[in-house]
C-alpha cells in the first residue's frame, strides 16, 4: 500500500515548498495538499488513511479535536512556538527558516524514527515517510566519491575540499559533476537527501 501523507495549509506557497521536499524524502508517496480539513476529509479513506498529517497552527486550533484523535501522527507547521496545554505534545516543525534548514529538520525526525541517537526525542512517534530506503553503503559511487560527496552535503565549498582532499580544485569539480551523473541529482538538496537516507552522513552533520 503507498504511504499517504497530508498536507494541510492555506499558504499555498509553504504547503508547495513543504511537499516538494517530502517527495523528494519520499518518492513512493502520495504527499497531497489541502487548504483545509474539510477539503483533506473528502479523500479521507479509512482503507488508505493518512498515515501523517502535517497542518498549519492555524488548521490545528480550529480543528483540535481531530487531530488530538490523530495526535501521534500529527506534525504542527509553525513559526513560533504552541501555547496551551492541549497542544504542548505535538511535535512542531519550524516553517520559519530556509530550505536547508526545513529539510534537515524532517531528515532528523526520519532519522529518529528508525533507531538512530536513540534516547533524543520519541523515536516511535516521529514521521517517518514508509517508502524511505533502509540506510546502507552508496554502491554507485567510488570511495573518493562518496568522500566529496560527504564534504559538499557537510557545506565544504570546492576549494576547502580539495584542500582537505589533498587534490586539485579541477579534480573536485570532476568529482562533482561524477556524483550527480551517477546518481541523477543535480541540487545539493537532493544530493544530501541522498546522503541521509543512504547512511552516508546524519541530519545533524548537514
Amino acid at each position: 500500500m503507498i504511504p499517504r501523507i497530508a498536507i494541510i495549509d492555506s499558504n499555498t506557497l509553504e504547503a508547495t515548498g513543504l511537499r516538494n521536499i517530502l517527495a523528494d524524502i519520499a518518492p513512493v508517496a502520495d504527499v497531497s495538499t489541502f487548504s483545509s480539513v474539510e477539503e483533506m476529509a473528502k479523500e479521507f479513506d479509512e482503507m488508505a488513511p493518512f498515515v501523517h498529517f502535517f497542518v498549519s497552527s492555524q488548521v490545528l486550533v480550529t480543528n483540535a479535536e481531530f487531530f488530538l484523535q490523530h495526535q501521534r501522527q500529527t506534525i504542527v507547521l509553525t513559526a513560533q512556538p504552541i501555547t496551551g496545554p492541549q497542544f504542548s505534545h505535538f511535535r512542531t516543525l519550524n516553517t520559519n527558516q530556509m530550505e536547508h534548514g526545513l529539510l534537515k529538520e524532517i531528515l532528523t525526525m526520519f532519522q529518529h524514527a528508525h533507531g538512530h541517537h536513540a534516547g533524543h526525542g520519541h523515536p516511535s512517534d516521529a514521521p517517518a515517510p514508509h517508502s524511505m530506503p533502509t540506510p546502507t553503503a552508496a554502491r554507485d559511487l567510488s570511495p573518493r566519491e562518496i568522500e566529496v560527496l560527504t564534504l559538499v552535503v557537510r557545506g565544504h565549498i570546492n576549494k576547502e575540499i580539495a584542500d582537505r582532499l589533498c587534490i586539485s580544485l579541477p579534480t573536485v569539480v570532476t568529482h562533482r559533476k561524477n556524483i550527480c551523473d551517477k546518481l541523477q541529482l543535480r541540487s545539493v538538496s537532493a544530493l544530501t537527501i541522498y546522503a541521509v537516507t543512504h547512511g552516508l552522513v546524519s541530519a545533524e552533520e548537514i
